[in-house]
């Protein structure tokens, strides 16, 4: 996998937190490199059956979509769950190339640092989450980090079960 640096050009609490959260959406793509179409929709854990590549590429996309455009824009919630079926944005990814549900998350990306460069951190979500608490831009980046090097982990599980390929 190619080395991606989560060094910041520079120290300010913005660049820091954009810095990490691009090197997480960086690593994403890295674990999913030279994958076939059929390896990226195979669900190998037993207990997990919507964990793939594909599912994981796509809940990442879907993830951000919602933090960014729906908790902090304040849009109406376009994306493909539904209350019956809540993951569907996983079920749904097999569907797509894996290539495809990788350049659709990185073209998203893009609109989303232009977003973040917009705004201050301490802006508030036009939408309250867990309880009625309104988060800040921060508060948002800081999750979208969290949550895509969590799902990161997951994938270097995948990759290492698919083909035996593991890295950074």
């Amino acid at each position: 996998m190619n080395r991606i640096d989560d060094t910041p050009t520079a120290w300010d609490e913005r660049t820091q937190l954009t810095t990490f959260l691009d090197y997480a959406r960086d690593t994403v793509r890295a674990k999913c490199e030279g994958v076939s179409a059929e390896n990226a929709r195979k669900a190998l854990l037993p207990g997990s059956p919507l964990m793939t590549l594909s599912g994981l590429v796509n809940h990442l996309r879907w993830v951000e979509y919602h933090w960014f455009q729906v908790v902090f824009l304040g849009e109406e919630d376009q994306g493909p769950w539904t209350d019956d079926d809540p993951d569907r944005e996983m079920r749904i990814a097999v569907d797509f190339p894996l290539a495809q549900l990788l350049d659709e998350y990185a073209e998203q990306s893009a609109r989303y640092r232009d977003l973040v460069a917009a705004n201050d951190l301490d802006a508030t979500a036009k939408r309250t989450v867990r309880g009625g608490v309104h988060v800040d831009l921060r508060w948002i980046l800081l999750h979208l980090a969290e949550e895509t090097a969590r799902h990161n982990g997951h994938l270097d599980i995948l990759r290492e079960l698919l083909d035996g390929t593991t890295g950074d």
